[in-house]
């Protein structure tokens, strides 16, 4: 790594821990924090054996910008900070649109060769990291970042595949209402979401869920039902 590379990561890193707090929201990492569960849109709660973004886990999102904002929306919302790395078309006000507390959102659009570095400093000081990364980092960095973010308490959400991801979210489909006999206005989205993943998480699930005005009831439906 460069010296202007690791400059840069120490500057993050001093950026988002100050003073020594743990985390971004000011949790220290007792045994109990490293346990506990970021809070989620409810019609995506049903896909977590945790309920929630579990700390420490890694949760790949494919497919969706809009997914991936609705996952970030309840965290932030609560207290929760999170940094984005690798999304230069990533839309601010589409975030604030779907819920996300964008006074709370760290934004890396090009972080260029030092990615890694990035995204370990960011993983060090902030509650949920998003790293979009396909092609640029390697399965071993990717573990790498997995595994720091198990040991600093952090969630990491890679937006892609990603090796060894504990859940993996995925858009099957979309459909938008609002038009009535050919005119008016687009309302509201569904979105038809499926996981899988490992260990609790291995059961396929599928969720569908609604953003935009006015939403209709959350539906989660399991195999086979």
């Amino acid at each position: 790594m460069s010296g202007s590379a690791v400059t840069r990561a120490a500057s993050l890193k001093s950026a988002v821990m100050p003073d020594g707090v743990g985390v971004a929201s000011g949790l220290t990492l007792t045994s109990v924090d490293r346990e506990r569960v970021l809070p989620v849109h409810q019609g995506l709660a049903g896909l977590f054996p945790w309920g929630g973004l579990r700390r420490g886990s890694t949760v790949a999102v494919r497919g969706s910008v809009t997914l991936l904002l609705v996952l970030l929306a309840e965290a932030t919302a609560g207290g929760s900070w999170a940094g984005v790395i690798g999304m230069p078309r990533l839309g601010v006000v589409a975030a604030a649109e779907l819920g996300v507390a964008v006074s709370r959102l760290a934004l890396v659009p090009r972080p260029g060769a030092d990615l890694p570095a990035v995204a370990g400093a960011l993983l060090d000081g902030m509650d949920i990291v998003v790293i979009s990364a396909a092609g640029r980092i390697s399965d071993s960095q990717a573990r790498r970042l997995s595994a720091r973010a198990r040991h600093r308490g952090a969630v990491l959400i890679p937006f892609g595949p990603w090796p060894g991801a504990d859940l993996e979210l995925s858009h099957v489909r979309s459909q938008w209402s609002g038009l009535e006999a050919g005119y008016g206005y687009l309302r509201s989205r569904s979105l038809v979401v499926s996981s899988r993943g490992r260990g609790a998480a291995a059961r396929p699930l599928t969720a569908t869920l609604s953003v935009g005005d006015p939403p209709p009831p959350e539906v989660l439906q399991f195999p086979g039902g």
